[in-house]
């Protein structure tokens, strides 16, 4: 008896689903794209406002534009290191942070170069002096002369940065304390000066030893009646007499007056 052989039935191939999936693909660029499109014209992606906090000496409006943006850029248009950075090619100032909040918010804190003392121009203008030797008209701004005033210094001294320096270096109860500065070079000591003290002290001195001479001054001050103090290579003080004490407050009342 012959047996019966059955042949194995082949299984037909699936149908190929890469056109499908080709096919997907497309279409969800083409979403992604055309909500990239919707988002980046819509008012959600502008800088809707942009607030400004810390600077003294110069205006709001004067940061906003050395920022290089506007309520109305793209939010994301500019980064916020390359904003730091236009900011802060400002001479006054030392460092600029800027934070965004989205949506739409920017924040701009500016952080400025402390004021070492005031200058007075030739024409009785006032400008406030920076510690990295930048200068600012004080013209229309409400302030305080509680630092010294640098008098007859020329234009371009280069002692005058020196000083604004050293000044930046001391505390601000000690510069608190000065009153005038002027130069007063001579041979051995270029960068010598004059200080004129709030305490009624007269101080000759140099730039380059100001730092390095500041405590001593200070015990002076602390320690001694008002009078003349010189440091250069030696340190010397003298008390002032009577009479020219009677003349300072003789001065000081005409002035009040």
């Amino acid at each position: 008896m012959e047996q019966t052989q059955f042949m194995p039935v082949l299984k037909e191939p699936e149908p190929k689903k890469k056109g499908n999936r080709k096919l997907l693909i497309i279409l969800f660029l083409l979403f992604a794209v055309l909500l990239a499109i919707l988002f980046f014209n819509s008012s959600v992606s502008k800088i809707s406002a942009i607030t400004i906090s810390g600077q003294q000496y110069i205006g709001a409006v004067e940061v906003e534009e050395a920022s290089g943006i506007a309520v109305g850029d793209a939010f994301f248009g500019t980064s916020s290191n390359t904003v730091e950075s236009r900011i802060e090619k400002l001479s006054s100032v030392k460092k600029a942070t800027v934070t965004k909040n989205f949506p739409g918010d920017v924040h701009i804190q500016v952080e400025e170069f402390p004021s070492v003392g005031y200058e007075l121009s030739p024409q009785g203008e006032i400008t406030a002096l920076l510690s990295n030797g930048t200068t600012l008209s004080m013209h229309g701004r409400d302030f305080v002369v509680d630092k010294p005033v640098l008098a007859k210094w020329p234009a371009k001294d280069p002692n005058k940065v020196k000083l604004t320096k050293v000044l930046a270096e001391l505390p601000p109860s000690i510069i608190g304390d000065f009153s005038e500065i002027i130069p007063i070079p001579s041979a051995s000591y270029p960068d010598r000066i004059k200080i004129y003290t709030r305490t009624q002290f007269e101080v000759i001195t140099a730039i380059s030893l100001l730092k390095e001479k500041a405590p001593r001054l200070v015990a002076v001050i602390e320690q001694q009646a008002p009078g003349k103090v010189t440091m250069l290579l030696a340190d010397t003080y003298s008390e002032y007499q009577s009479d020219f004490l009677e003349s300072e407050d003789s001065n000081e009342k005409e002035t009040t007056q």
